[in-house]
């Protein structure tokens, strides 16, 4: 953007600012002079059940959240990209990575680059270092081998260096050093992410996790003005430069979408309360990205809503799914967005009130791409994120880890304990899956297995089918009652005594004889 267009936009903010007074008047001055130069990129439509979405959608008006998603895009370039891949392979420090390869890391880049639609890798290139730290993050030698190799190689319209997060003055050195766009893992997951928003809640959190992003670029922008003379200027006596104008609308947008996604908040722990008044165990699925979770959701329920990708954050919402265990007990399936190593804190952060029905889960299922040489790099990662997000130790000392995609690795037979071997797409072992869930629920919610003996002449027998799990009836026609097996919590056994006003105790039978 031109000194004179950034100005003249500044500009137009505060006449506007002037004579419109509502807030909804102000959100569209705001708009105006946010709005980036650039056009937006198009959204790519994809297929996501909204079992929960329906719901937590009502509260917001669908232009609030297109205009804060539609608002200045932190865009990663207009159109295709044909890539070049760097990746920094660290020898030795806290940045070493111990668990994995460098060679495993640079398909995993490609991998996130294959994902977007029309990009493509054209080159690749895996470059040691000993300062990832420093700015230009290479040596000298290797930065001008580098750069030789990206001047050599037709057709690159924009570099990947295969980190966490580039600083602004490393991203503007190397974009004067190599006359392209350069991106880091921050901004091309986040590319993803925007590319497959669907739901209001995943544009909200979207819009959030870039807030960092335009702060950055909006430094840059301000520091090139100051270079030209024109960043400091006053607008119109206002007393405020052109930077904190900017800084001030960023902030309210900010503050904006943070309230959005409290009202989508607050709309979901209703669900979950209702979902906790039903008595519904609920079991949330997580794994690495693209591990398998919504296809072993989609065979434990068959739900054919769900439409498994194979691809790299096809989930991006939380969904809820109903299944029977067994025993006949309806439990809930949460399919949760997938995870990634060195993925940014601030997506984490942006996506935790989403995370937080897994803190309210009564267990979780860890699902592992078997198959994936970094499976046990993935593990770490994914109960490292767990741990930061301070899941109860209660659910990560009950977690059930399955190993997926078995049908992809010849004879499998698991080294680790307390594992189960399974293929969703092939429904192998999955009845072994359910029994292990059924006890696991059983243990973590305190549920009992009981066996009652009702009157058929009152509705003993109608409640219990709704307010617990029957199992087994056994009638007496001669003495009009009947004798019912059923799993029900302590506290809906004590409904059952109160509301029929009864006495009776019950003959508790071992989880085990599900």
């Amino acid at each position: 953007m031109s000194e004179s267009a950034l100005f003249a936009r500044c500009v137009a903010y505060h006449v506007n600012q002037s004579h419109q007074h509502g807030s909804r008047r102000r959100l569209r001055s705001n708009t105006a002079a946010l709005q980036s130069s650039r056009p937006f990129l198009p959204l790519r439509a994809f297929s996501l059940s909204t079992h929960l979405q329906k719901h937590d959608d009502e509260d917001i008006d669908d232009s609030e959240v297109d205009q804060l998603f539609q608002q200045q895009v932190p865009t990663v370039g207009e159109g295709d990209h044909r890539i070049f891949i760097v990746h920094p392979d660290v020898k030795w420090g806290t940045r070493k990575q111990y668990l994995t390869t460098a060679d495993l890391m640079m398909a995993e880049a490609v991998g996130l680059v294959n994902t977007l639609q029309n990009w493509s890798v054209i080159d690749k290139m895996i470059l040691s270092t000993k300062t990832p730290e420093k700015k230009m993050i290479f040596g000298k030698g290797n930065f001008q081998t580098l750069t030789d190799r990206i001047r050599r190689t037709p057709g690159v319209t924009a570099v990947f260096v295969n980190v966490e997060r580039l600083t602004p003055a490393s991203e503007k050195e190397f974009e004067s050093a190599w006359g392209v766009k350069v991106f880091d893992r921050y901004s091309i997951v986040l590319h993803i992410f925007r590319c497959n928003a669907k739901t209001k809640e995943a544009k909200l959190q979207i819009s959030l996790a870039e807030i960092p992003l335009l702060r950055s670029r909006l430094r840059n922008e301000v520091a090139n003005l100051d270079q030209q003379g024109g960043g400091s200027r006053y607008i119109m006596g206002s007393g405020e430069t052109l930077l904190e104008v900017q800084q001030r609308l960023l902030k309210e947008r900010e503050l904006k979408i943070r309230s959005a996604l409290e009202r989508l908040r607050r709309k979901r722990h209703l669900l979950r309360s209702h979902r906790k008044h039903r008595d519904f165990p609920i079991i949330s699925v997580m794994g690495y990205t693209n591990c398998g979770k919504t296809t072993l959701i989609k065979a434990l329920t068959g739900d054919v809503a769900l439409q498994p990708r194979d691809q790299l954050f096809a989930t991006l919402d939380v969904t809820v799914h109903a299944g029977t265990l067994p025993s006949h007990m309806t439990v809930l399936y949460v399919d949760t967005i997938g995870f990634l190593s060195q993925l940014p804190h601030q997506l984490i952060d942006s996506f935790s009130a989403t995370l937080e029905d897994v803190t309210h889960s009564d267990l979780i299922v860890h699902v592992r791409d078997i198959s994936h040489p970094e499976t046990l790099n993935q593990k770490v990662n994914v109960l490292n994120v767990l741990k930061n997000l301070q899941i109860p130790e209660r659910l990560m000392n009950s977690i059930i880890e399955v190993h997926n995609k078995i049908d992809l690795v010849d004879s499998y037979e698991s080294s680790e304990p307390n594992s189960l071997a399974i293929s969703a797409l092939r429904q192998q072992g999955l009845e072994e899956l359910k029994m292990e869930l059924q006890k696991a629920i059983v243990t973590n919610t305190g549920k009992q297995v009981m066996t009652l003996t009702v009157d058929l002449c009152s509705s003993q027998l109608s409640w219990l089918y709704k307010e617990a799990t029957v199992q087994e009836v056994d009638v007496n026609p001669d003495q009009g009652s009947a004798v019912v097996k059923v799993i029900m919590s302590a506290a809906a056994f004590g409904r059952y005594r109160k509301m029929f006003q009864t006495s009776e105790t019950c003959e508790k039978v071992v989880p085990q004889s599900l």
